[in-house]
């Protein structure tokens, strides 16, 4: 899958996402990804500074 295709395909189930979620419900979804990808970024700099190969 090429960048585009994967922007499109996130784009894609965020729509899907926002057609059936309540908003409250979105709003928790959407801080609960952040939150993920905040974690995932710490990890992945604590690795490549930490733990390098």
């Amino acid at each position: 899958m090429n960048p585009c295709e994967l922007t499109a395909s996130i784009t894609a189930i965020a729509n899907t996402l926002a057609c059936n979620l309540t908003q409250n419900e979105l709003t928790l979804l959407g801080t609960v990804l952040t939150q993920l990808g905040d974690t995932l970024s710490t990890i992945a700099a604590h690795k490549s500074i930490c733990c390098p190969k």
